[in-house]
């Protein structure tokens, strides 16, 4: 102790003589071996294994296993984010002169469950990585939230219940679908009593009408197997071994430590019965002959019915269950019963169900796909056959061919970006960025691709201004909606919002060089183009009076042919050149020689181990003064080491992916082919919405063909936002829209080389003024590195106010 007091400055070294008188003002012994919390860095990975808060006291290690700096993965961790603003007082430099810690420096512990969920959280602050919010493993049951297992029930255990069953969504269930199942019972009924022997399933066919005119509340037993708990609150009692401890920690820690907390006992299965008679009777094969196939029917449908509307998922299930399994038992053991509401034990039944309606099954997935994206997934199958089996229109229009076709590109976009996410976390880092430059912008090329080409065959330029108006439509969606949308809605729930200035600094900066880029050979043509005009009048004898024209702009095409061929070609393909390079380096300087921009680190498992339930519990976190030299640089190597090395990924962690490598390949292949079939039936069945529709062409492209395709991303944004790391909210916008600019441009600038389908890279003045405008603005709110509901109500309006102008500017002279 003396050694490390010597090393402290005098300032640290006071407060410690305070802390010392202190507790020796309290009766703590001033001599007794003190621990002294290490400096941490910007940002670590705390792995809690054994050594977990909740399971015993972690010891802290010494400096000789500190300085190791290797990856110890263990099933629980912590990444700790830094994030950078500016307005807190809190600046400390190291004395070693490994790390600085600017203004404003705050941190964000966000828990991993594995290794592989902590590889896809560090590649959500990577540069030109997709961000993803949903997990790629699978998560157990009993270790999720109480809400999570309600959503995953089978409907088979009573438990207490607080509160009344006549709710507003019960009510509902009675009348879209309670009296009909009910009916359709008491019409069977009659039957089976007429053939003498299906008597007992007539009884069956009344209890069960009785049942389903209002479930809740009530329970479907089988005699004899209602097997019951007790849910009391029992104390833990945790035993602390004597040779575990410190000598001064023995002799003051208590032997036992009870703490009240809940204690699950698992409900036992119902014992084995012997084997019935059932199978063997006439009357079960008079009940499936004539009673139950109408019912499966009924249920069926009502399972249908029930499910695709997400919040009613509770009535699929009853409906289901009821199918598979109180239908087919023997009618004499089906008993239904009034729950006890003053009954504080738990139950195993065959069916109980207590609410119709819940409005938390927007979080249900099933095998980690989200339960809307797997609902709108037949969609996407009838939308491909109707689309090339009715060519005549005869079954349906093509306005409503061209929505079902928009419509399906959002679950194709989420299971791609899904797809990228899996790969991505079981991968090392080249495999990632190639996976996600490969199929990260492949929803909006598909599209873009097959409307330049159906354009160019039927011989009309509208189909290239509805792709550069999407591609503008994309840009200024991403820049201003996407962050505005993400701070109103994360501000309403977190007052002020941080983020890391300096990473928002380097987005900004790519898109002042992407817009420059994109509409570089737009000023030209301006410059050097001829001014084209349209009606002009004048009064015939009087040269004083001036022309009076209108539609005046400037056009390329009738220029003199030499500007064309020998200026702005070479320039659009320069322009195709720098702006990946531009891109290039942007990723060189993010993720290799500026990493600590985004201060993502792994640290060594036993120093996360000594202060995981620290930061578990702690937001914001000022950095102690006792540092290991060296750790920085240790920090980096293990995170490098263990994103190349996959194998030891999947040998440290128990965990089940969702998705593995292989079959999120095929995935993504089988959704890219899928997308390109939803994007070539959106280009055929646009025309009559673009010629015969009132509102503008404009319009239309950069609201719904822009943003359709970036949904997924926009709820992955507003997720992050309400967990108050608005830093990744504002890069999914930032990402999406310089990979317009960067890489989707620079493509079809590359397909046009190859097929000439007759794309320019000039933009009309209303895209041009539009995007300059919004990356200025967005540059400005991006400054000082703090965000607020006030900031992203400003952005909206603006995004709204570009909106309107679209709505009311005439339609392009090519459409």
């Amino acid at each position: 102790m003396s050694h490390k007091s010597s090393t402290l400055p005098a300032a640290d070294a006071e407060h410690l003589r305070r802390r010392s008188a202190a507790d020796a003002e309290n009766g703590v012994d001033p001599e007794q071996p003190r621990r002294f919390p290490r400096r941490q860095r910007p940002t670590d990975l705390l792995c809690v294994g054994a050594h977990h808060p909740e399971l015993g006291a972690a010891e802290t290690p010494s400096p000789a296993a500190a300085a190791q700096h290797f990856c110890h993965y263990t099933p629980k961790c912590f990444l700790t984010v830094q994030k950078g603003g500016f307005g807190t007082p809190q600046s400390i430099s190291s004395r070693y002169g490994e790390e600085v810690w600017h203004e404003g420096t705050t941190k964000t512990t966000i828990r991993a469950d594995n290794e592989v969920e902590a590889h896809r959280e560090a590649n959500n602050y990577k540069f030109g990585f997709r961000k993803w919010k949903g997990n790629v493993t699978e998560k157990p049951i009993e270790d999720q939230s109480d809400i999570i297992q309600e959503l995953h029930s089978d409907l088979s255990i009573v438990k207490p219940q607080e509160g009344s069953v006549a709710t507003f969504g019960n009510v509902v269930y009675v009348i879209f679908f309670g009296w009909w199942i009910s009916l359709i019972y008491l019409l069977i009924c009659p039957v089976m009593f007429l053939t003498i022997l299906g008597v007992p399933y007539g009884k069956l066919c009344l209890k069960m009408a009785w049942y389903f005119i209002w479930p809740f509340g009530k329970s479907i037993e089988k005699a004899g197997d209602v097997v019951k708990r007790s849910a009391a609150t029992l104390p833990k009692f945790e035993v602390i071994p004597a040779d575990g401890a410190d000598g001064a920690e023995k002799d003051s820690a208590p032997l036992l430590m009870s703490t009240p907390i809940p204690v699950r006992i698992a409900v036992p299965e119902p014992p084995a019965q012997k084997t019935s008679k059932h199978w063997c009777r006439v009357s079960t094969y008079v009940w499936l002959l004539l009673g139950f196939p109408v019912l499966a029917v009924v249920h069926s449908l009502a399972c249908v019915l029930s499910w695709l509307p997400v919040f009613t998922i509770p009535v699929a299930k009853m409906n289901a269950r009821a199918l598979t399994v109180v239908l087919l038992m023997e009618p004499e053991d089906i008993q239904i019963h009034m729950l006890d509401t003053t009954c504080e034990c738990e139950s195993r039944v065959v069916l109980c169900c207590y609410h119709a309606f819940n409005v938390y099954f927007y979080k249900y997935t099933v095998q980690g796909i989200n339960i809307f994206a797997l609902n709108l997934l037949p969609l996407v199958f009838i939308t491909i056959i109707f689309g090339y089996a009715d060519r005549e229109h005869n079954l349906c229009s093509s306005e409503t061919k061209f929505a079902t076709a928009i419509t399906s590109i959002i679950p194709l976009s989420y299971y791609i970006g899904m797809g990228i996410a899996s790969i991505s976390a079981q991968s090392n880092f080249a495999v990632g960025a190639v996976v996600n430059a490969t199929f990260g912008s492949i929803s909006e090329m598909t599209f873009y691709i097959t409307a330049l080409l159906h354009g160019y065959h039927t011989g009309t330029k509208c189909y290239e201004e509805i792709v550069k108006a999407a591609l503008t439509g994309t840009l200024l969606g991403c820049i201003l909606f996407v962050p505005g949308i993400c701070m109103i809605i994360g501000g309403i729930r977190h007052s002020e919002q941080r983020f890391n200035s300096r990473s928002a600094g380097v987005s900004s900066a790519l898109l002042f060089i992407s817009v420059g880029g994109v509409f570089a050979p737009t000023i030209f043509s301006k410059a050097f183009g001829n001014l084209v005009c349209e009606s002009c009048t004048n009064i015939p004898g009087n040269g004083s009076v001036p022309f009076v024209c209108k539609d005046c702009h400037y056009d390329t095409s009738q220029a003199v042919p030499q500007l064309v061929l020998s200026h702005i070609e070479p320039l659009v393909y320069t322009v195709s050149v720098l702006l990946p390079a531009a891109y290039l380096i942007g990723l060189i300087f993010t993720l290799k020689t500026h990493s600590h921009i985004y201060d993502i680190h792994i640290s060594d498992g036993h120093g996360g181990h000594a202060h995981g339930g620290q930061y578990a519990h702690e937001g914001n976190e000022q950095p102690t003064a006792d540092a290991t030299t060296g750790c920085h640089h240790g920090a980096n190597t293990c995170i490098n080491a263990a994103m190349a090395s996959p194998g030891h990924v999947a040998a440290a962690g128990h965990h089940v992916v969702h998705w593995s490598r292989l079959r999120a390949l095929g995935v993504l292949i089988a959704a890219t082919i899928l997308m390109a079939c939803c994007a070539d039936l959106c280009t055929q069945n646009i025309e009559p919405i673009l010629t015969h529709s009132f509102i503008s062409q404009y319009f239309i492209s950069v609201t719904v063909l822009a943003m359709v395709p970036e949904l997924p991303e926009i709820v992955n944004g507003i997720q992050f936002a309400l967990q108050n790391n608005i830093s990744l909210s504002l890069e999914v916008g930032s990402c999406i829209a310089v990979q317009v600019c960067m890489i989707q441009i620079p493509l079809l600038i590359l397909f046009n080389a190859f097929y000439d389908v007759g794309f320019v890279l000039v933009f009309s003045d209303i895209h041009l003024w539009a995007s300059i405008f919004s990356v200025i603005l967005v540059n400005y709110i991006f400054m000082d590195g703090k965000c607020d509901y006030f900031q992203g109500t400003a952005l909206v309006v603006v995004y709204l106010i570009l909106l309107a102008l679209y709505f009311f500017a005439p339609s392009p002279r090519s459409c």
